[in-house]
């Protein structure tokens, strides 16, 4: 009995053995791999990787205001949002979801409309625009949405407000129809040079936005749950390494929007300048300069996966998207993983990019932006990973 626990058990860490992924075949599954691909890593993932170091500094950026409390607007004519906001740049991030289910469920439209609280008339000019279909596939809108967002250029659009008078700042919204369970999600970036007033509102879908606004009395009281919602003075942030990353130093992760070694952003909600906070740092922009070197002739794989694809329901799924910068700054913006929808756990990673070690410098410089992708869990690890190329 004795001789076959002992076989079992030699069976057993041989199997665990196997499993392991070792160096060297970590090395060529990734450089064999597209930017966007999944790639198994048994044994490989895990939280515990040795972090890196950083800085982080407020940039500056516009008044950033986020509605998604709730996120489920129950109540068939409500606003959801209201956040007074001071003349110069703005941006906006709605996620919301017609949650209606008394009387009975029904198609609903969510809106944005922006009111002119000044004297004279309001310039709205929309420098980044990304609007998406309502539609029960968050993950591929979350990705999407993004995507838009980091590619959007707006040109000449321009709109003229009275003073009082009310917008709606998606046009595109108020053609929409968002039925029980879809999720409406836009994200902005605007200049007005009047002070306003910013509403996200749900309503019937043969009424307009602007028009429903004024008879909508009902604010839906904030319950601090889902990521949240106010005026947040915070909206960039520059993210640089204290030391440099050498490859003969093996592999480290950059962990950004935990909530701990990242705290959360904090702002206020309403009128009366309640304490908010943005429990994800969503619609937060991430821009980061990393400085490497490769002292042993080894790349840089930068992979990511879904690091708490066992916390509930709610983290089964992890997609996201970044915007990546080359040596003389171009950008390329993909969508993470580019194979499929979602990435649901370990073994499963993503490659992000491999990057070459350039002999002519000692020091290199890895740049993307990352935001923290809605509808996924966080965080989302950044590894880099030495590989042989």
């Amino acid at each position: 009995m004795r001789i076959l626990r002992f076989f079992f058990i030699l069976l057993s860490i041989a199997s665990a053995a196997q499993a392991q992924t070792s160096p060297e075949q970590i090395s060529k599954k990734l450089t064999g791999a597209r930017p966007g691909d999944i790639v198994l890593l048994e044994g490989f993932l895990t939280e515990k990787l040795p972090k890196i170091s950083y800085h982080k500094t407020i940039q500056p950026g516009p008044q950033f205001i986020i509605s998604d409390d709730p996120e489920y607007i129950r109540i068939p004519e409500a606003i959801a949002l209201q956040e007074e906001v001071s003349p110069g740049a703005v941006r906006l991030y709605v996620y919301n979801v017609n949650g209606v289910t008394v009387p009975q469920k029904m198609p609903r439209k969510i809106s944005a409309v922006i009111r002119n609280l000044g004297k004279e008339d309001m310039r709205i000019r929309m420098l980044k625009y990304s609007s998406q279909k309502p539609s029960t596939n968050y993950f591929q809108i979350g990705k999407q949405g993004l995507q838009d967002f980091f590619t959007s250029n707006e040109v000449n659009n321009l709109r003229v407000v009275k003073p009082g008078a009310v917008i709606a700042i998606d046009e595109k919204l108020e053609k929409q129809v968002v039925h029980y369970d879809e999720l409406v999600h836009g994200f902005y970036e605007f200049v007005i040079d009047q002070p306003a007033l910013i509403s996200v509102l749900q309503t019937a879908p043969e009424k307009s936005g602007p028009k429903a606004f004024p008879a909508i009395d009902t604010l839906i009281p904030f319950s601090h749950v889902n990521a949240g919602r106010g005026v947040f003075p915070v909206s960039n942030y520059k993210i640089t390494n204290r030391d440099t990353i050498d490859t003969q130093n093996g592999v480290c992760q950059l962990i950004v929007a935990d909530g701990e070694d990242d705290p959360w952003i904090t702002g206020t909600i309403g009128a009366e300048k309640q304490d908010a906070k943005n429990a994800g740092n969503y619609g937060v922009l991430y821009n980061t300069n990393l400085k490497w070197k490769s002292t042993n002739g080894k790349g840089l794989a930068l992979i990511t996966w879904n690091a708490r694809s066992d916390n509930g329901q709610w983290c089964g799924g992890m997609g996201l998207t970044m915007a990546l910068y080359d040596a003389r700054m171009k950008k390329t913006v993909r969508q993470y993983p580019s194979s499929q929808l979602i990435t649901k756990g370990k073994p499963e990673a993503i490659l992000i990019e491999i990057f070459r070690p350039d002999p002519s410098k000692e020091i290199q410089e890895i740049n993307f932006t990352y935001s923290p992708p809605g509808a996924s869990c966080l965080p989302t690890p950044l590894i880099l990973v030495p590989v042989d190329l």
